[in-house]
């Protein structure tokens, strides 16, 4: 086959699949699992974003933890010298 049939051939058939696929997208059946989807992404990003919370506050903890015990030992050692 040419290559030029073979470039028109390639166009048309993008052409027809560009429409098809238009169509498909406007369909009311592909809205809705799009619609779902999304939903579900939203629910995940939703659990994953609480996830983060819980392990910012646990950290927030540790580190005030931390500090006050550094600070005791400090304020021990000047008292002990």
């Amino acid at each position: 086959m040419k290559k030029s049939t073979f470039n028109t051939l390639l166009v048309g058939g993008g052409f027809l699949l560009g429409t098809a696929g238009i169509k498909l997208l406007t369909s009311a059946p592909v809205k809705n699992a799009c619609v779902q989807g999304i939903a579900c992404g939203m629910r995940v990003k939703s659990c994953y974003q609480d996830m983060v919370e819980q392990a910012k506050a646990n950290v927030d903890d540790m580190v005030a933890e931390a500090a006050y015990i550094t600070q005791s030992e400090a304020a021990a050692d000047e008292a002990a010298e």
